[in-house]
């Protein structure tokens, strides 16, 4: 119970969307972690995975007794709600009946993900690898190991007086009396065959603690591999936010007691004098799936990568200290497609690119014990496409890099072939495909299966795409603030065009065309290009004023007339634009000429608006907003980011509007005064041109400024 301790405290201060997504109101609620908290952590969750369908029938068992604990506990309580409650909640855990491996995996994950929390919240003794139940095990393995080390020596010990009591045996008695002779051979006969008994008996008893350590070390090793598959799989999850442990101390010394005891057993076998051919094909097997399963990439190589650009990536051998000394270890990496990615251990396919700087020595650092080669300066110097299907895109084609080795362990004859694989990557040519190209890996990232490399669906359910926005959202701005519940509910209106609907979008159904190929009604954008931008605009500019709460962020019009219909004049809040990319505006209440009023929106403020003039000084700049929705006074709000003074904001006002009455001016004469006036106006405040007012000046007029590179300016 330990563990829910820990967490508990910490639910305080969680979200209460980040409490529903880690205890699933309608599969895994919150109640039965908390009231079954003592019995759920003594079960052993981490022996289940998906894949192994044999364990199905042990799930089952575990299913029952979840639901039998909590109908027990259920029974104990005298308040007849939390009676009912619990009883309504086991009765629920029947859609799991014909899919149990489901639960279990379910229940397992939700440990691993508070296990993660608490590390992040200053928890060190909560490490997420290995478990202590696995460690249990590999020290219970440990022991068994040095206790058939002890039968072996003990056995050598019995055999040397075994030789020795038969060579006296063997030996002629003196004839100092024929009845003690006999008598004296007796007792040498019954020592000898207590002996050979002795030393039969130890002989059983080691074969069968040999037996038992090699099932022991499977098991062991089985669990240490689903552990790696489960490491790259949340590596893989990192890249839209979910929570990661790139620690792999851990785990490397779980790989280097795995493979010592599995030495340690060779041995034990080879010194026995005659062949086990079955214990020493699966130590073999189990070795060589060791050996080829430790080669993990560290630091993954960008998953969007521009051809002849500079890149990185760092490749790393869990057994790296156990290497054979000699020969320099060299990996190379190469570029594969979809096809062979799927197809590893079949025959290799055409090469797909060419790469540059391939090749790196795997060199051991001793002061952080890692073994790992890196290429620095890697290259895609070009890339062969496969044939794409209808309107597929270049950005919505996957490829990965595979790197590769021959690996020589100490104390072992024979080299191993080893390889690993790179998460998904995306190729592009020009900087302008990297946005639609960010979207093909989060799609992957977020709804890829975990056997088959690439296989994603074409269509995922809302809850789940929400969920992956909100997650790649705050790890993207580095917050804390969620996106609520009517910023989601206007997200889904926005990608299933829906604006007047009301209802739960969670079981409908989005698809990746949605998502990132077919442009939002009336606009010139997807969604995802919207939504990318708005986050880079947040990220840059906006990180403070959203982690505070004081951007309502996405929401409809329809919502914005209902929640401000009643509102003071000049009460305003501040929602992103849904009409261009990466635009956040001021939404304001106003009177109108009889007296009534209306809600009005000011032009919105993009990246570089806000690079020129913050969004603080802004607001302040702007007097007829007074109130940040509901009430609070803008200037206790906003006070802290307000820059400079009043005179220099009244200046940065003044000099705007001359800019815009120089634009409109037709007037040669008065053109040239408004130039004139801009000479008494700080550099530093002299309004930048944009190119769309660029060209509302007269044509006569436009000699007057200087043009260039940099956005146009006037001459003054």
């Amino acid at each position: 119970m330990a563990q829910w301790i820990h967490m508990y405290q910490m639910l305080q201060c969680l979200p209460d969307d980040t409490v529903n997504s880690l205890y699933p109101p309608a599969t895994f609620p919150i109640e039965v972690r908390h009231y079954g908290a003592d019995w759920i952590e003594s079960q052993r969750w981490e022996d289940f995975s998906m894949e192994k369908m044999e364990q199905e029938s042990k799930a089952q068992t575990l299913l029952e007794q979840t639901v039998s604990m909590l109908q027990t506990i259920a029974q104990q309580k005298t308040d007849v709600v939390e009676r009912m409650k619990l009883m309504q909640i086991s009765r629920n855990m029947a859609m799991f009946q014909p899919q149990p491996l489901q639960f279990v995996v379910m229940v397992r994950d939700i440990l691993r993900k508070e296990r993660v929390l608490i590390s992040a919240n200053n928890a060190p003794q909560y490490q997420m690898y290995p478990s202590r139940d696995n460690m249990q095990d590999v020290e219970h393995l440990g022991a068994k190991v040095v206790e058939v080390q002890n039968i072996r020596k003990k056995m050598h010990q019995l055999q040397e007086e075994l030789n020795w009591e038969r060579q006296n045996f063997e030996r002629p008695f003196q004839q100092n009396g024929l009845d003690s002779a006999r008598a004296e051979i007796q007792k040498l006969q019954n020592h000898i065959q207590q002996l050979e008994f002795n030393v039969n008996t130890m002989a059983t008893k080691r074969f069968q603690l040999l037996k038992d350590c090699v099932d022991c070390l499977d098991l062991c090793q089985s669990r240490l591999i689903t552990r790696l598959k489960d490491w790259r799989w949340e590596q893989h999850k990192a890249a839209i936010g979910h929570p990661f442990d790139d620690n792999l101390i851990p785990l490397q010394n779980w790989c280097e007691q795995l493979l010592g005891m599995n030495g340690n057993l060779r041995q034990e076998l080879m010194l026995i004098g005659e062949r086990i051919s079955d214990l020493q094909e699966r130590l073999g097997q189990l070795l060589q799936v060791l050996i080829q399963s430790s080669l993990v990439v560290d630091k993954q190589p960008p998953q969007v990568i521009k051809t002849q650009s500079k890149f990185s990536t760092t490749v790393r051998y869990l057994l790296g200290e156990k290497v054979a000394p000699g020969k320099p270890v060299v990996l190379k990496a190469q570029i594969i497609n979809e096809l062979q990615a799927r197809n590893l251990g079949g025959v290799p396919g055409d090469n797909v690119g060419e790469l540059i700087n391939n090749s790196a020595i795997l060199e051991h650092n001793t002061a952080s014990k890692s073994t790992c080669a890196t290429f620095r300066n890697m290259s895609i110097k070009k890339i062969k496409r496969a044939d794409r299907k209808g309107s597929e895109s270049v950005t919505e084609e996957k490829f990965a890099l595979l790197f590769s080795t021959e690996i020589t362990i100490t104390g072992c004859d024979t080299p191993y072939r080893i390889q690993m694989i790179s998460q998904p990557v995306v190729v592009i040519v020009h900087g302008s495909q990297d946005n639609n190209a960010v979207a093909t890996i989060i799609w992957d990232c977020a709804f890829s299966e975990r056997v088959i490399p690439f296989v994603v669906p074409e269509r995922v359910p809302w809850r789940m795409m929400c969920s992956t926005l909100n997650c790649k959202f705050t790890s993207e701005v580095q917050t804390q603030h969620n996106l609520d519940h009517y910023n989601q509910h206007f997200l889904a209106q926005k990608i299933f065009d829906k604006p007047d609907f009301a209802e739960d979008f969670s079981n409908m159904m989005v698809s990746w065309a949605q998502f990132n190929k077919e442009v939002l009604p009336g606009r010139p954008f997807t969604f995802w290009q919207w939504f990318e931008g708005v986050m880079e605009l947040t990220k840059k500019h906006l990180k403070t004023y959203w982690s505070e709460g004081l951007i309502f962020g996405f929401i409809g019009k329809q919502h914005l007339h209902l929640i401000l219909k009643d509102r003071p004049n000049g009460t305003f809040l501040l929602r992103f634009s849904d009409s261009e990319i990466g635009g956040i505006t001021i939404a304001y209440v106003s009177a109108t000429e009889n007296g009534g009023q209306k809600i009005q929106n000011i032009q919105p403020f993009t990246k570089r608006d806000l690079e020129i003039r913050s969004l603080g000084d802004r607001i302040r700049d702007i007097n007829h907003i007074t109130y940040l929705y509901p009430e609070f006074p803008k200037h206790e709000v906003f006070k802290k980011f307000y820059t400079g003074n009043g005179l220099q904001s009244q200046l940065y006002v003044l000099t705007f509007k001359l800019n815009q009455a120089a634009s409109r001016c037709s007037s040669l004469f008065f053109f040239s005064f408004l130039k004139q006036s801009l000479k008494f106006t700080p550099q530093w405040l002299r309004n930048r041109w944009t190119t769309q007012e660029y060209k509302q000046i007269p044509k006569r007029h436009q000699g007057e400024l200087v043009t260039s590179n940099q956005p146009p300016r006037l001459r003054v």
